[in-house]
């Protein structure tokens, strides 16, 4: 398959939020309808750069995959398509958790960071549910529970706060900056819920 790119921007070998800050400067470059080509090797970029899309407006277009290289595509939208990048309004500050955690409060943490990601240390009783699966995994959830989502820099945890205010959860805060900040005690391994 043959793609036209006007665009190509190499995050390969980049981790989160640096796909994600390469394509917003090299879309700035784009005139409306240009197709930009990412390639990353981060595989957490799929559900980043689609919910980036979503979020601004740009159409996500699709992702081949050559190897352990993913190509994702998006067409810039028209001005009129375009709407300003928004953030959940609901935060709390990953120090105010970790007090939380040490104080053994019940806390129910959604930790939507990739599974390799989380395998290799997370917040002990952090509940998981990668970014990309978590539309088709809400039933899990407890929209009357309140969720603290964490990611590795608080940008995935920012996208799939919204993603939950939108299917109604109404008692979501988005944990910033994130788990490259932790200081706390972390467990290593698979999903203990």
């Amino acid at each position: 398959m043959t793609i036209h790119v006007d665009l190509v921007v190499d995050a390969k070998g980049l981790t989160c939020p640096m796909p994600i800050v390469r394509t917003k400067k090299a879309m700035e470059q784009l005139q409306p309808g240009q197709v930009l080509e990412v390639q990353a090797t981060d595989k957490g970029s799929l559900a980043d750069i689609q919910g980036w899309a979503k979020n601004t407006g740009h159409q996500y277009i699709g992702t081949i995959e050559e190897g352990d290289v993913l190509k994702h595509y998006l067409r810039k939208a028209n001005p009129t398509e375009v709407r300003e990048e928004t953030t959940y309004p609901h935060v709390i500050a990953l120090e105010d958790l970790q007090k939380k955690v040490e104080n053994n409060e019940q806390l129910f943490i959604l930790d939507v960071r990739e599974e390799a990601e989380y395998a290799f240390g997370h917040i002990p009783g952090a509940y998981h549910i990668p970014l990309g699966q978590l539309e088709e995994r809400l039933n899990e959830l407890n929209k009357d529970e309140t969720i603290y989502v964490i990611c590795r820099t608080g940008n995935r945890s920012d996208l799939a706060a919204q993603q939950l205010a939108e299917k109604g959860f109404t008692h979501v805060f988005n944990v910033i900056p994130g788990m490259t900040q932790w200081k706390g005690t972390i467990t290593k391994g698979g999903n203990e819920q």
